[in-house]
């Protein structure tokens, strides 16, 4: 493997990242038909946000993906302590990750944080999938990143990254 590559191995052998089985050339093309595709896919997630990283934009992908994790919560308890941190990691003024969200959107949030809901983070999320959609998404596919790995697993003989 060509030593403009490493940095990608270093990402898809990232034990942390639970990547067990292979980043596929299949998995990497399908990502350019829609970003849904990217960002629902086993591998995507995890590298688009390597790549928002270079934008220093990840605090999109990671509020998205802790929505997602939100929205499955079951306990009330656990609802409302995870509400308290994506509020002050990503909705307050200031808050160290904070997202680009509409006043409208933050202040519904900042109304019904006290007794949070299932979808009270609905609208931000929509937003933020909004912004990543039509803003770093197109410029992920155009990007140097995308393009060396596409490349990386076209050359590659049995189109897998990891082995």
């Amino acid at each position: 493997m060509s030593p403009n590559t490493c940095w990608l191995c270093k990402i898809c052998r990232d034990k942390e990242n639970g990547i067990s089985s292979k980043l596929s050339l299949e998995e990497v093309l399908q990502w350019s038909q829609s970003f849904e595709k990217l960002i629902t896919s086993k591998y995507g997630p995890m590298i688009y946000k390597t790549y928002l990283k270079t934008e220093h934009s990840d605090e999109n992908i990671e509020f998205w993906l802790a929505c997602e994790a939100y929205k499955k919560i079951t306990s009330q308890r656990k609802r409302i302590s995870m509400a308290r941190k994506l509020f002050t990691s990503y909705i307050e003024p200031q808050a160290p990750n904070e997202i680009n969200i509409d006043s409208p959107a933050r202040k519904a949030i900042i109304r019904n944080i006290q007794e949070p809901t299932q979808s009270c983070f609905d609208e931000a999320q929509r937003i933020i999938y909004t912004h990543m959609e039509r803003d770093s998404y197109p410029r992920f596919l155009e990007s140097k990143f995308y393009q060396k790995l596409k490349h990386s697993l076209q050359t590659n003989g049995n189109n897998s990254m990891i082995n």
